[in-house]
């Protein structure tokens, strides 16, 4: 669908809303994909039209609003609901994840709907992203802490660089990359320092935060965006079939990855965390959300609940593509 001609209207406007708020949300968190939310909910090749027509200067009121609308929502989630997020996440993350599979896996009758038929090249683009997303989540699960940076002007542009791209590319976690290239924790500390300094009036840590962190990550985030983004416009416009088999298998290895009964657990003694050796005084600076994960045996009850949550999940995606529909049909 051209975005350029799409009309503007409360649904599409509502659905724009709905993606930006979990993108937002899913790049918190280390292994949820930003990309695969707004494929979940139908809006992803109008996103990418957006972003491409905005970034090559080609401005209309319908590609402008619904980035604005999606960024706005993503911002807005990241900023309130950071530090939540990351507890849920941390303390919760079976519970969470089940979540995040439902949604994901609301996403792909719509993009089915998109491919209309199921030819050659939808297959080899599904087994193609299925394979390389499986690849990265199962890297993924043999730890991401591989990788320590201090801050800096060039970590944190790169920050925003990887991040971005993986806000673009369905099935690549942004909290992952960051998570390797060691800011995702200084990111997430920023933001909390940038909320409360706007709380306590505080000016002066406002200002040190939007130069030491918003600054450089804005920046990146605004090259990587309009780079991906134009690479999978062309791609949708030239190879459409075999692009959305290869999101169609984005969508379906991203579940690998999204194994709800992992749980955090604590680095011991002469574990190598990092590229170091841990000792006792090492393992209490390190956060629980840098942590490996370990798989453990559910009980009946965790496995029934998990099963509600990744319905809750679908249903809510199903639920805000029956919106779009309309949107479509008006």
């Amino acid at each position: 669908m051209n975005v350029h001609e799409e009309k503007i209207s409360v649904p599409l406007i509502t659905r724009s809303a709905v993606g930006g708020v979990l993108m937002g949300l899913a790049n918190l968190v280390p292994g949820i994909s930003g990309g695969t939310m707004l494929l979940a909910v139908g809006i992803y090749p109008r996103f990418i039209d957006a972003v491409a027509r905005v970034t090559r200067l080609r401005l209309a009121l319908t590609p402008v609003t619904l980035l604005g609308v999606v960024v706005l929502s993503a911002m807005l989630a990241i900023l309130l609901l950071a530090g939540t997020v990351k507890d849920l996440v941390v303390e919760h993350r079976w519970i969470m994840y089940s979540l995040f599979i439902g949604l994901t896996l609301g996403g792909l009758p719509v993009v089915w709907k998109m491919t209309r038929s199921f030819d050659r090249p939808v297959i080899v683009g599904t087994v193609c992203g299925f394979i390389g997303m499986a690849a990265l989540a199962l890297a993924q699960a043999q730890g991401a802490n591989t990788a320590a940076s201090e801050g800096g002007f060039a970590l944190f542009f790169v920050a925003g660089l990887a991040g971005a791209s993986a806000m673009i590319l369905p099935g690549v976690s942004g909290g992952y990359l960051l998570l390797v290239i060691g800011a995702y924790v200084p990111i997430l500390s920023g933001i909390d320092a940038f909320r409360a300094g706007l709380s306590a009036g505080d000016g002066a840590v406002v200002m040190q935060t939007v130069i030491e962190v918003v600054l450089p990550v804005g920046l990146g985030v605004v090259v990587g965006v309009a780079a991906v983004s134009n690479l999978l416009r062309t791609a949708l416009k030239r190879f459409e079939k075999l692009t959305l088999g290869v999101l169609i298998g984005l969508l379906l290895g991203a579940v690998v990855g999204l194994w709800p009964f992992q749980a955090p657990v604590e680095p011991v003694p002469g574990d190598v965390y990092r590229g170091q050796l841990l000792d006792s005084a090492m393992i209490a600076d390190i956060d629980v959300e840098d942590w490996p994960t370990r798989p453990f045996n559910p009980s009946g009850t965790q496995v029934g609940a998990a099963l509600v949550f990744i319905l809750i999940g679908f249903g809510v995606t199903t639920l805000v593509d029956r919106i779009g529909r309309i949107s479509d049909t008006d």
